[in-house]
């Protein structure tokens, strides 16, 4: 995996057309991994001289937010320096150029920043509900397993074995029993097929890290958020939607609920995320584990702007598929609606089709025709600031 990075980087010097391998805009360490992995395998199993690199999804200098990342390349013996991130490559350019070819690993929906990007796209290899409404009209293979790191070490071990080297085994393991939770029965993330690729990559190289090992130190990376401050904690696991034109940013906060409601400032910080990334609404999820090592969730809606707020809430507290369980819970602020969540299963990837719903429910009860600005005599900062928490939280008793 090294020697091929090394080689990437070089290519990337020449005036030639290039195959770009594209994680998603969180770029957590499952995107990572599979970005690295699958632009391996194909630059290892096409047999014309294509040029095939991976691209992280963030800027360069966005990589140290994400803790369990930088720990996981320093494990795995792959130097930063060798990794090519969105800032650091022309994709538009490129495509203007006609020298663009993309393969979407981890998501397969482009951003509308990335709209002209979507007659490059080839390939899409994801591991969430397809959206068939915004699918790019290439092939898509979807399969609803627990990380997209298994997809990609199906391809690999299913087409490609012999290729298969150490350190990209190291990346593919620890990546599927992190966004697996170390394969717990009892959380329900993990597949059938997850558990049996991580069994595989364990046969063929019994020196692989203990499970335990590998996901306590990967746990201990993500969550610790220490010396961060607010807008660095939103960007540091943050994903994106949109409807007709309102941009939603998602993130993942990795600290206790109550905790980063203390935090000094909090509101004002959160108000001005939105207005310098222009998002119209902000998602965050705070995420937690009890001493028991359980998942507990917490769920909780912040806007100022009331007919948005009451929207979202309702089609939270209704939803049957999946069902969120949701019981009331104390609310520090009189604009933010809390709730413990007694469904544990629904993971922020599980939530997006209910806030992609809000969206369309708020939109029709506005009556905004189609085609016009939807926004028309409401300003940014009243739609701005939808904030909902999804956390394990073990003070509120769950």
């Amino acid at each position: 995996m090294e020697d091929y990075l090394q080689g990437c980087r070089a290519a990337l010097q020449e005036s030639r057309p290039i195959h770009v391998v594209l994680g998603n805009e969180a770029c957590d360490l499952d995107s990572m991994v599979s970005a690295l992995a699958l632009a391996f395998y194909l630059a290892k199993t096409t047999e014309a001289e294509e040029v095939f690199v991976p691209v992280l999804n963030i800027k360069r200098s966005e990589l140290p937010l994400r803790g369990d990342n930088v720990f996981f390349l320093q494990k795995t013996h792959i130097p930063e320096s060798l990794l090519i991130f969105r800032d650091e490559i022309d994709l538009h350019a490129l495509q203007q150029a006609g020298q663009l070819t993309l393969i979407l690993v981890d998501h397969h929906v482009l951003p509308k920043s990335d709209a002209a990007l979507e007659e490059a796209v080839a390939e899409a290899l994801d591991h969430r509900p397809i959206d068939q409404k915004h699918c790019p009209p290439c092939h898509v293979s979807v399969e609803l397993v627990g990380s997209c790191a298994t997809l990609v070490a199906e391809r690999i071990l299913q087409r490609a074995p012999e290729i298969l080297d150490r350190q990209t085994a190291a990346l593919l393991h620890g990546a599927i029993i992190l966004d697996c939770v170390n394969m717990d029965l009892k959380i329900g993330k993990a597949t059938l097929k997850d558990n049996q690729y991580v069994e595989k990559l364990e046969a063929l190289f019994p020196d692989l890290p203990n499970r335990n090992d590998i996901f306590d130190s990967l746990q201990k990376a993500k969550f610790d958020v220490s010396g961060l401050t607010t807008e660095q904690m939103l960007r540091k696991d943050q994903k994106t939607i949109s409807r007709q034109g309102t941009k939603v940013a998602i993130s993942a906060i990795y600290m206790d609920l109550e905790a980063f409601l203390q935090r000094s400032g909090l509101i004002a910080d959160l108000h001005a995320f939105c207005q310098a990334h222009s998002y119209d609404a902000l998602v965050a999820m705070t995420i937690f584990f009890n001493t028991y090592n359980e998942p507990v969730r917490q769920l909780a809606v912040f806007c100022p702007h009331a007919a948005l707020r009451v929207t979202v809430c309702g089609v939270l507290e209704r939803s049957h598929s999946p069902s969120l369980k949701l019981t009331p819970a104390p609310s520090i602020h009189p604009n933010l609606q809390a709730y413990l969540q007694g469904n544990t299963q629904v993971s922020r990837k599980k939530l997006l089709p209910l806030l992609q719903e809000a969206l369309s429910a708020y939109f029709d009860s506005t009556n905004i025709p189609s085609g016009q600005p939807e926004t028309e005599g409401v300003s940014r900062e009243q739609l701005c600031s939808l904030y909902v928490f999804n956390s394990f939280a073990e003070q509120w008793g769950m």
